[in-house]
């Protein structure tokens, strides 16, 4: 029982409560890459450094949206990069629920319906993954960095790279969950490459339909009251 509660956060948004007091974390929205019995990892997606990608990594400069920067993804490994990636058309339905295994296959039709370009079909090997993209959740997925950018170009929805990572050992989160360090909320795409990061703390919580949405009215610094 515990572990279908526990893996079932994979791919969700931890969103930082004004209870929160970690100074690493201050109105922070992390992506949850991995979440199991052993721990968890994500990315903060809201905050933009002066680094641009073209800076470390010129060969995917091209695919990154704006702002054209990395972004700081956590306190942990500040010197390894980690891409995040959206790839349209492995979606079931419109900005849409996923299905268990990331809905329509590019090589049925759904996939056409879905928005997905027709280029789909040269770069994915079997199954629906394009190589060097690994699926996290749903349209969201991690690139191998490593990989020719070319192999991507065609398929990918929005990149964004992070330097560093969140980390938390094991029922660690679960414990900052109990203490209210954190709303969980649903994540949607458009997170990953929101143009505007600084804001996305209030936006998410604006989208929530119930008392979260209130959340986000909260003075900067309730200090200043």
């Amino acid at each position: 029982m515990a572990m279908t509660e526990v893996s079932s956060l994979t791919g969700r948004l931890l969103v930082a409560t004004p209870a929160l007091a970690d100074p690493n974390f201050d109105r922070a929205v992390v992506l949850l890459l991995d979440h199991d019995e052993e721990g968890s990892l994500g990315v903060v997606l809201n905050r933009p450094t002066p680094v641009g990608v073209a800076d470390i990594l010129a060969p995917w400069a091209a695919l990154a949206g704006e702002p054209g920067v990395v972004f700081q993804g956590g306190p942990v490994s500040l010197d390894s990069a980690l891409g995040v990636a959206v790839v349209p058309g492995g979606m079931s339905g419109e900005g849409g629920i996923p299905s268990v295994d990331g809905g329509a296959r590019p090589h049925d039709d759904g996939a056409e319906m879905a928005g997905a370009p027709a280029t789909d079909r040269t770069g994915v090997q079997s199954g629906d993954e394009p190589l060097g993209w690994r699926r996290v959740h749903g349209a969201i997925g991690l690139v191998d960095l490593e990989a020719p950018p070319e192999l991507l170009a065609a398929v990918l929805g929005s990149l964004r790279i992070f330097a560093g990572y969140a980390g938390w050992g094991p029922g660690q989160l679960e414990d900052e969950l109990v203490e209210g360090a954190w709303y969980v909320v649903e994540s949607e795409p458009g997170d990953v490459s929101s143009p505007d990061p600084e804001q996305l703390w209030r936006a998410v919580l604006r989208r929530q339909r119930n008392e979260l949405a209130m959340v986000a009215t909260y003075p900067d610094d309730p200090s200043l009251n």
